[in-house]
């Protein structure tokens, strides 16, 4: 059984074990003409890892021939440049250690980026000074996806049953794109982001404090492919999901719909670019749901096991257009506007088998019921922003950008209590309707100035949001004429939350040591009023977020590093409304006003080391947290639980992460990744009316083997893992997704076609599904929720003019974490 239940742990061993020994020297040859056919003397080439940094550079010779070599094997791409004829950068993808990459011509006026691709395999990970670099294209069972399928990978971050992403253990954590922060809600923010338009992602887990001091476990920033070319280009992509082979046969959502489309359009010329795309995405999933609860109330103990469907049915997409334009003087205007739509359609029905027990006499009775629970959720967002650039000096500039956002959130969840499962007789009926319109502005301006060796960041920030949401309840219980309104659970809700920021870095390189200290002070005043009785609730709460990071560089191989930050996790208006919410049949949803932002310190000593043919570097961090913001559960009354959210008092947190990439042969490439932590929750919960005392270790493990079958033809297989994890209550289960793909590209790069093979079981019954335990004096309650397996979708990829340009599109902030 041990071995049974720990088989994908040890198969990962065995790799990294192998991963460890093999070494490559890289060789890149090739010869440099101009147009008419001349030799070019003395042309610069530059070989660069694949997150820019600079490895070895040569001249070409009076043939015009170049031999340039790297001996640990990273490289990724070389730039050609000769004066006065420009450059061309060649991407190396190596399944050789000698790469002869012919004739390359280069011509007056040309911009850097060209079409020119040497196939096989680019470094998946990089090193820069307060980050690592994760190549985005060497996670194939993410394509036809969203953002979320890339970052699943990497080591660090893990996915539960329920779709939640965290980082280092917490979904407390900040999105930016392209370098933009953003405050909604990670899962909502990756999913508008398809995978195909991703160039790479960026892990920081201890900002300076030039970025915003939100998410306790620090900042995930996307970076979208980018270009600087003159001319135009444009990418496409369709995907097909095929029909389940199990749906649990379930009635209501019986047969998921799965498809994409994809396209994104861009031109530059001298002055403007512009980036135009649309996306659709359908990623239905049906499911199964397994419950027990139990209370003891009033000296009655009652029992309600359940179960049934949970499915869902999901859409979203999108248009957006992005407008650059680069003044004479060197300075750049852009502006950008986005209209998307997303919605959810989850059911939940079940059979709920009731039975009482006064527990003085021992007597019973019991009846059985079915309920049909539906959550619909739906949200029209509109976006414009506005950015300016300006040089003030070669040492000095300043950055000024300005964002609105407007939103329509509505969502309706219904109850229906029938007497069985044929629905013949109508017991009760509860409508949950709500309205949140959102109005959201930030306000940005940062300076930066060089003196010395050092430079100086300093600038100031303003947010603002707005909200007022309409929140009803009502039911009709049968033999009621209508519905009626419960005056105990509607309200309107008015939020309005300002935030004033401004911070100042300093940062230095003096021979092998690199050193940034910072400061960020913000104020924050939030404001809570309900219509209903007129109440107000205002929070007043200035912080200081202190940094620093050292970085020393012992050797070519070797980098030492010491991290600290100071970070905190906001509220959410959802975590914030006191009003309950009927989720269904057994469950009341409810925030707490009076709810604090959850402070960290977070203290990391790290290693980096570049192999012969890879990298592998490990983090040792502790994070005390205090306020950590729980979402627990207490009895409502005997067959209802209500689940809140509320502060306790302390959580300490001590891990360990590690990542280790290397070539293991021409055609094996392997990524292993994973994240081990101590967490200790203490103190009480609602308001030290329960005290808290819940510790326990846990691990989450990544892994990525790229293998190429031959040119043009490769296999990926990864498995994503995350084992129990612990909660202020209870436990959240393992949860485990195998996937496999098959990908062939054609010889000139346009077309791809691709196989996924996703949530791969076979009928084991360990993948794609997930048990939650939670329990107190008076209540317990358990839910396995088992999710389809087995997906199959097929997908077509296609480029016109291939090239890498940075699709900038702006992207929805601050409304969509209220979907």
């Amino acid at each position: 059984m041990f071995i049974k239940k720990n088989w994908l742990v040890f198969s990962l061993l065995i790799i990294v074990c192998i991963s460890v020994t093999n070494a490559q020297t890289l060789k890149i040859t090739g010869k440099v003409l101009d147009r008419k056919g001349s030799v070019l003397t003395a042309a610069t080439i530059q070989l660069y890892d694949s997150i820019g940094i600079k490895i070895n550079s040569v001249l070409t010779d009076t043939s015009g021939r170049f031999t340039i070599q790297e001996k640990r094997g990273n490289g990724a791409y070389i730039i050609v440049s000769y004066i006065q004829l420009g450059s061309k950068t060649i991407f190396i993808q190596k399944n050789e250690s000698t790469i002869d990459v012919g004739e390359i011509i280069l011509e007056a006026n040309q911009y850097s980026l060209t079409e020119v691709v040497v196939e096989g395999k680019k470094p998946p990970i990089g090193f820069k000074v307060d980050k690592q670099v994760y190549s985005a294209g060497q996670f194939a069972n993410a394509n036809n996806g969203s953002g979320v399928d890339i970052i699943k990978n990497l080591p660090a971050v893990s996915v539960n049953g329920l779709g939640e992403i965290s980082l280092r253990g917490s979904n407390s954590f900040q999105i930016m794109i392209n370098g933009k922060p953003t405050v909604g809600d990670p899962n909502f923010i990756l999913s508008q982001l398809s995978a195909a338009s991703i160039q790479h992602i960026e892990i920081i887990t201890s900002p300076g404090a030039i970025y915003d001091a939100d998410g306790k476990s620090g900042i995930i920033n996307v970076v979208t492919k980018t270009m600087i070319e003159k001319g135009w280009m444009m990418q496409s992509s369709v995907m097909y999901g095929a029909g389940p082979f199990n749906n649990f046969n379930n009635k209501r959502y019986a047969q998921p719909s799965r498809g994409a489309v994809d396209i994104t359009a861009s031109y530059r010329n001298k002055r403007w670019d512009v980036n135009i795309g649309v996306n659709y995405l359908r990623n239905d999933i049906a499911g199964y749901r397994e419950g027990d609860v139990n209370t003891t109330t009033n000296g009655v103990f009652t029992s309600l096991p359940s179960n049934g469907e949970r499915s869902f049915k999901r859409y979203n997409g999108g248009g957006r257009i992005a407008v650059g334009y680069d003044t004479k003087k060197g300075n750049r205007w852009e502006a950008g506007i986005y209209i998307g739509k997303r919605f959810q359609s989850r059911v939940a029905d079940l059979i709920y088998n009731i039975m009482h027990r006064i527990i003085a006499t021992g007597a019973t009775n019991s009846f059985d019921y079915f309920n049909e629970n539906t959550q619909d959720k739906e949200g029209v967002f509109s976006l414009a922003n506005l950015n300016y650039d300006h040089t003030i000096s070669k040492k000095s500039k300043i950055n000024f950008s300005i964002l609105y956002e407007g939103a329509n959130l509505t969502g309706l969840t219904t109850n229906k209590n029938f007497t069985n499962e044929n629905r013949l007789l109508l017991l009760q009926q509860t409508n949950n309707p709500s309205a949140n319109p959102l109005d959201a502005i930030r306000f940005k301006a940062d300076y930066t100035h060089k003196i010395n060796n050092g430079t100086i960041a300093a600038g100031y920030q303003f947010r603002n949001d707005k909200q007022e949401g309409n929140f009803e309840y009502a039911y009709k219980n049968i033999g009621m004429p209508q519905f009626v309104i419960d005056p105990m659970f509607t309200s309107r809700l008015k939020v309005n939350n300002n935030i004033h920021a401004g911070y100042v870095q300093y940062t230095q390189k003096e021979n092998k040591l690199f050193k940034q200290i910072g400061l960020r002070a913000e104020h924050l005043v939030r404001t809570l009023t309900f219509s209903n009785n007129n109440q107000q609730n205002k929070l007043n709460l200035p912080s200081l977020f202190p940094s620093f990071t050292f970085r020393y560089d012992a050797d070519k191989k070797w980098v030492f590093k010491s991290n600290f930050s100071r970070r905190v996790k906001r509220t959410n208006n959802f975590e914030l409304n006191p009003l309950p919410e009927r989720e269904h049949a057994e469950t009341l949803e409810q925030g707490d006003p009076n709810l604090l932002p959850e402070l960290t310190s977070v203290l990391e000593l790290g290693l980096e080391k570049t192999l012969q043919s890879g990298s592998f570097f490990v983090t040792l961090y502790g994070q005390d947290i205090k306020n950590p913001i729980q979402r627990v559960n207490k009895v409502f009354n005997d067959t209802i639980l209500n689940r809140v959210f509320t502060n306790a008092t302390k959580a300490v947190q001590l891990g360990l992460e590690i990542n280790l990439t290397n070539t293991i042969t021409p055609f094996w490439q392997s990524v292993f990744g994973g994240n081990i932590y101590h967490y200790k929750i203490s103190g009480s919960i609602f308001n030290g009316s329960v005290n808290v005392n819940n510790a326990s270790w846990m691990y989450s493990i990544n892994s990525t083997q790229n293998f190429t079958l031959q040119k043009g033809l490769a296999l990926q297989l990864s498995v994503n893992y995350l084992s129990n994890r612990v909660t202020a209550q209870g436990e959240d289960g393992a949860f485990l997704t195998p996937h496999l793909s098959l990908k062939k590209t054609t010889q000139d790069q346009r077309f791809s076609f691709q196989v996924q093979w996703l949530n791969i079981d076979m009928g084991s019954k360990i993948s794609n599904r997930q048990r939650i335990t939670t329990r107190g004096s008076n209540f317990y309650t358990t839910t396995n929720y088992i999710y389809e397996t087995d997906q199959l979708q097929f997908s077509l990829q296609y480029n016109i003019r291939k090239k890498n340009r940075k699709v900038s599109l702006p992207v929805s902030e601050m409304a969509e974490k209220e979907f």
